[in-house]
């Protein structure tokens, strides 16, 4: 265990321009997500193609999982991603990539919470995921509730990457400046 310890306590360091660069990155698009009434934001073209993706990928494993491979492959690939950047101690790697995974949740709330009125315009078969899913579990009443917490998910994890990221961009130099430890 002190192996896993000590090599994710070991974070690569990020130098105070770039680190600010990434922050100001971060802070304006949460800003366009915020001011984001439509929905669906950019990076999100890229999340359909690997949902859309998730569906066949998980097809083998019965209708159910197949239906909700779409999201799972969504949520997968930027958390492998990033758990790749924390095993490497890349610190801007890791932070890019749980934004990235945060970042799908307001849309997947979205979808959750459009599953009774089934108004989002859809791919493939025209077949609503989160419809079909929560018919099935017994909890279409609470889609809107469901995919509201989904987004509040994503949105404080989002917020939480940004200031990990603020917090190593500060320990950054004065690691530094203590120099190694002995």
């Amino acid at each position: 265990m002190s192996f896993l310890g000590q090599s994710l306590a070991e974070w690569k360091p990020v130098s105070r321009i770039a680190g600010i660069a990434w922050l100001c990155f971060y802070g304006l698009f949460l800003l366009y997500a915020a001011s984001d009434r439509s929905g669906f934001l950019f990076p999100d073209y890229v999340n359909l193609l690997i949902h859309e993706a998730g569906h066949m990928l998980f097809s083998w494993a019965g209708y159910t999982l197949m239906i909700l491979g779409g999201t799972l492959g969504e949520l997968l690939v930027p958390l492998l991603c990033a758990a790749y950047f924390a095993w490497q101690c890349e610190t801007t790697g890791a932070a890019f990539c749980s934004f990235w995974f945060f970042e799908n949740f307001p849309y997947i709330g979205a979808y959750m919470g459009d599953a009774r009125a089934e108004a989002l315009p859809l791919v493939g078969s025209g077949d609503h995921d989160w419809n079909i899913l929560f018919s099935q579990w017994g909890l279409l009443p609470q889609d809107r509730a469901i995919g509201s917490f989904a987004s509040a998910v994503g949105w404080a994890g989002m917020l939480g990457t940004v200031a990990w990221l603020a917090w190593r961009i500060w320990q950054s130099p004065r690691a530094a400046q203590s120099g190694p430890e002995l």
